[in-house]
């Protein structure tokens, strides 16, 4: 499977995925779980957010829609399916 789970739905004909990066979430998570491990305390650790994103777009399903994607988005994509 695809590094990028959200790519899924755009490959599959969706028009627009955008979502967190699940690689980094979980990287992120092994380094918490191994604080944990070392001795700190819970109550001690910072809560986190995701802080990487994902945007992928299906130019075709756009086309097929009548929908003009603008240069803008099309620029910030991680990935453009045409």
């Amino acid at each position: 499977m695809s590094k990028r789970r959200n790519r899924f739905y755009v490959t599959s004909g969706g028009l627009i995925s955008y979502g967190i990066d699940n690689i980094d979430l979980w990287q992120r998570a092994g380094a918490y779980v191994d604080r944990i491990l070392k001795g700190e305390k819970l109550a001690d650790l910072p809560v986190q957010a995701p802080n990487k994103y994902e945007l992928a777009i299906n130019l075709k399903t756009a086309k097929a829609l009548g929908l003009t994607v603008p240069q803008s988005l099309l620029a910030r994509a991680d990935e453009v399916i045409e």
